[in-house]
């Protein structure tokens, strides 16, 4: 009887210990619970904490921080713009500080390597001088790892976030944190005579998603006034059909490369594919905006790329948004990324090649 006994235990199977990991996630502010919706769809059950109200939380997922990093990057979101792992935590005081500093200095993987430290606290935090001024001081701390601590292409990522009540950090590859950028935020600086901050869009969509611009020789811009799209797209070296029945701004008048046709986009012909770049910035009904483009696509050469804003105008944007990808792509539209930039605000971009 004692080996029958012992025989059944033996094939029980033990257990298995529940693996979590915990991150720190941020979407524009008031989409975090649309990047919530996106973590549940990948991840099954997720508990958040938040941190800034309807931009920044904690998710726990049941799910290996591997699988975590592999799942987001083979489905890449459209509204959690940046995510970074908690390896460690702590409270919201001068020792705690000292302590992230003395683990950080143990992490062997950093040592003699280029080093991006991102740092962003909260103005309830204890320390009051600014977080580029923490920021230095904790790279002080640092220096026995002899890593190279750069702003551009880091080999890893120290990510810190520290409100009033903790301290977070974490460590990770760049592409983990879905940007290399501090929170996910790329930032420009207004040019003297700079028409809109709508060309800052375009600026981001350049490097967000890799878009080689200065290859593409003929674009049309749909709904163009007052001209940011289009100032941008001449700079690149483009020749610009700009489609608008508004007035363009003064400072593109007889723009070199320029051609205005002041009239309403489905009033407007076009030959048979005649561009290689269409872009569209409208403020309109998202359904009325992708009919009005898809009917214009016969202007789009194969292979040709189109970049587009989709408003969000309805309470379940990721339900619109699959519509809307939707009619692109029964037009031969290939998605490359649907994605809402830092610059968006109640929008999403939408990139994609036509084939």
């Amino acid at each position: 009887m004692n080996e029958i006994r012992q025989e059944t235990a033996e094939q029980t199977p033990a257990p298995e210990e529940i693996v979590y990991s915990r991150y720190i996630c941020t979407a524009n502010h008031g989409f975090a619970p649309y990047a919530q919706e996106e973590l549940f769809r990948l991840f099954g059950a997720v508990k958040s904490t938040q941190l800034l109200p309807g931009e920044v939380f904690i998710a726990t997922l049941q799910v290996e921080p591997a699988e975590v990093s592999r799942a987001l990057l083979q489905n890449l979101p459209i509204f959690l713009r940046h995510i970074q792992p908690i390896q460690f935590q702590d409270e919201g005081d001068m020792p705690a500080l000292q302590r992230l500093a003395e683990y950080l200095s143990q992490q062997s993987e950093l040592e003699g390597k280029k080093v991006a430290l991102h740092l962003r606290k909260s103005g309830d935090y204890f320390w009051q001088e600014s977080a580029g001024e923490l920021r230095e001081w904790l790279q002080d701390q640092l220096q026995s790892l002899n890593a190279e601590f750069t702003v551009q292409d880091p080999d890893w990522v120290i990510s810190v976030y520290a409100d009033g009540e903790a301290l977070y950090a974490g460590v990770s590859l760049p592409e983990d944190n879905l940007s290399s950028w501090n929170g996910g935020a790329i930032r420009f600086r207004k040019d003297d005579g700079q028409i809109s901050r709508a060309k800052f869009k375009l600026m981001e969509a350049e490097k967000e998603f890799d878009i080689p611009f200065s290859s593409f020789r003929n674009a049309v811009d749909i709904g163009a006034s007052p001209g940011g799209w289009t100032s941008f797209l001449l700079e690149r070296g483009m020749k610009v059909t700009a489609v608008d029945p508004a007035l363009m701004h003064e400072s593109l008048r007889n723009a070199p490369g320029l051609k205005v046709l002041r009239k309403n986009a489905g009033e407007v012909k076009f030959k048979n594919n005649e561009f290689d770049l269409l872009v569209c910035d409208m403020s309109w009904s998202p359904k009325l905006m992708a009919k009005l483009v898809t009917g214009l696509l016969y202007s789009l050469a194969p292979g040709g790329t189109a970049i587009v804003t989709v408003k969000l105008m309805h309470k379940k944007p990721l339900a619109m948004i699959k519509e809307i990808v939707g009619m692109f792509e029964e037009e031969r539209m290939q998605i490359q990324r649907a994605k809402q930039l830092v610059h968006n605000r109640d929008e999403i971009t939408l990139y994609m090649i036509k084939y």
